[in-house]
């Protein structure tokens, strides 16, 4: 006696689901429950160098994170494969020149049909020109040759360039974190620039 399913919806979704994952603009990436990767779209392939056939069955962490984030990285995927996802994890993968591409990773955990976990699937963001963008600014502030500085939304620095530290004699680390009114304006200009603030 013999029990046949049909499967051939469930092949056709996979289908479906493998040329999304494919032709997304963005990195995909998978691995299994050790790390190997089993997943590893066009996307990725464009962003690093590496081909699918490159990084089949190879360690992710371990060959193709650098050596600052191994651990870090390792402990987001051991976090998703114990069912605790994140999103908005940045770390930087090796590209095959040997370059950094700094990636904005969300961490799935992947189920079978029967809700066991099968591994983690990473979907990322190349937020390498991001990054150079913001530090080009961090050095044009940091070079002007006008005092500039900046707060949060508490009132605390977080920005004091160098003509700031000429010009008041208090350096970077004097003054961030700290509240700028309260702690660097004179009593009888409080209110005013308070004012200027809210």
């Amino acid at each position: 006696v013999g029990i046949v399913q049909d499967i051939t919806a469930r092949i056709a979704q996979e289908q479906e689901y493998s040329r999304l994952i494919d032709t997304a603009n963005a990195p995909i990436f998978g691995i299994d429950l050790e790390g190997l990767v089993n997943v590893w779209n066009k996307n990725a392939s464009d962003v690093t160098g590496f081909t699918t056939e490159d990084v089949m069955g190879r360690h992710l962490v371990n060959e193709f994170i650098t050596e600052d984030y191994k651990e870090r990285v390792q402990e987001v995927f051991r976090n998703a494969l114990n069912g605790v996802e994140t999103a908005n994890f940045e770390f930087p993968l090796v590209t095959k020149p040997g370059t950094r591409v700094e990636v904005l990773l969300n961490a799935t955990t992947r189920r079978d049909e029967k809700n066991r976990v099968i591994g983690v699937v990473g979907i990322g963001q190349d937020i390498t020109a991001r990054i150079n963008q913001e530090q080009e600014y961090a050095r044009l502030i940091d070079a002007a040759n006008a005092p500039i500085f900046g707060i949060d939304v508490e009132g605390s620095v977080n920005v004091w360039n160098q003509c700031a530290i000429r010009l008041t004699g208090f350096d970077a680390g004097d003054v961030m974190g700290k509240h700028l009114v309260n702690e660097f304006i004179t009593d009888d200009y409080k209110a005013s620039v308070q004012g200027v603030f809210t």
